[in-house]
């Protein structure tokens, strides 16, 4: 699928300092040389396969993540026709903080308790059952190059594509958060540069030049979607800043480009459920599309301890979670995906990777609610908040006087 990409850029090389590495704004175009065939999966009928038992929970038989069936090629998705499907980017060769990140798409599968296909996936708050309504696989992970980023990236995009292509929404587990760039670039590939939109949860707003020196870099994705076109800044809505970076220069190029930032202070005066109807609003009169990018350290360490950049004061896992089921819902989302658990420095009980896990899962859940029309704003089942099919209160005891 090819698209004008140019919106008044060169196609020439951002220029690193000398003697670093050079990357094109362009990380390349097509599908070919995808890497999500290969021979092990000749000859065999495409589809679904389903490597765990109907009835066995999440810390029994083989893990993938929620138990899900494997698609191994782009032709088991579409022959399966599969809705959402998750897969993994083992990368953390570009960041800056402590390392592990390319540990997280296993974690986050392996941490989980619950059950999937063939057990209930009852959401209380909303009384719907993604995996009733979806049809959803795990995709295993995206090849990695070891040592070659550009390389990588590449193969990222592409590997992302074929999710597109295949049109099922892509669920990705990093990783550090540079494989947005990629990923967020196959998604625009599909429908076209400018027609995206990203929301994106974060402490930090990855809007670096460089960091330092290398142009690709877990603090720089979002500059490199801007500068190439594939997601305009005025598409860009941002939840959660805090702490000491970036500094005012960069600010003020994010002002130029016309990104809606909020920052943790705005959150602080004027409670997260304002802040997130702004955001959903704002997400509402953006592009055409909707693509969710989750840092798990927007949450605060507290919540989230397992994550190469902790910044202290950040929101509460109650609240990312609601905000990822509503813009799913409401506004509804092509892409979404979930960066930065650092296994090695997430605590015993595995909170921070358990948190990823469920931002998928509430990710899921929305997508359902969406496709079932409940789209009205911060939707909860009677049920769930203690009233009856009537509307009258549950249980309710008439004090005498």
């Amino acid at each position: 699928m090819s698209h004008d990409h140019d919106h008044g850029h060169d196609h020439h090389h951002d220029l690193a300092p000398e003697g670093f590495w050079q990357q094109p704004r362009r990380l390349g175009e097509g599908l070919e040389g995808h890497g999500a065939t290969d021979d092990f999966n000749e000859g065999r009928a495409p589809g679904l396969l389903f490597p765990n038992r109907k009835n066995e929970g999440g810390f029994s038989g083989i893990q993938t993540f929620a138990k899900l069936p494997v698609a191994l090629t782009p032709d088991d998705l579409r022959a399966a026709k599969v809705d959402v499907a998750v897969l993994g980017v083992p990368w953390d060769s570009t960041a800056t903080g402590r390392s592990g990140t390319n540990h997280g798409p296993l974690a986050i599968r392996a941490c989980d308790y619950k059950g999937g296909y063939g057990r209930p996936h009852f959401s209380l708050d909303t009384h719907v059952d993604a995996f009733e309504e979806l049809v959803m696989a795990d995709y295993g992970d995206a090849p990695i190059s070891v040592g070659n980023t550009a390389r990588t990236f590449e193969q990222v995009r592409k590997f992302i594509g074929t999710v597109v292509d295949a049109g099922a929404i892509p669920i990705v587990l990093g990783g550090d958060h540079s494989i947005t760039w990629p990923s967020a670039t196959a998604v625009a590939d599909h429908y076209g540069y400018g027609k995206v939109g990203i929301v994106h949860f974060d402490a930090h707003a990855d809007t670096g030049s460089d960091m330092p020196g290398s142009l690709a870099s877990h603090g720089t994705p979002m500059r490199h979607l801007i500068n190439s076109g594939a997601v305009p800044g005025k598409n860009f809505v941002q939840v959660g800043l805090r702490g000491y970076w970036p500094e005012q220069e960069t600010l003020d190029w994010m002002d130029d480009q016309k990104m809606r930032t909020h920052f943790m202070a705005e959150i602080i005066r004027d409670g997260f459920d304002k802040v997130l109807e702004r955001a959903v609003d704002e997400a509402l009169d953006q592009a055409d599309h909707l693509y969710i990018s989750l840092d798990i350290d927007v949450c605060d360490p507290a919540y989230a301890p397992g994550t190469g950049t902790p910044e202290p004061g950040g929101i509460t896992s109650n609240d990312i979670l609601r905000a990822v089921r509503r813009l799913a819902a409401e506004v509804g989302i092509v892409a979404m995906d979930v960066v930065e658990v650092s296994p090695p420095y997430d605590d015993r009980g595995e909170i921070t990777a358990l948190l990823a896990n469920r931002a998928v899962r509430e990710a899921m859940t929305g997508i359902a609610m969406h496709r079932q029309g409940i789209t009205e704003p911060d939707f909860l089942h009677p049920y769930a908040i203690g009233l009856d099919a009537d509307g009258n209160r549950r249980n309710q005891v008439f004090r005498r006087a």
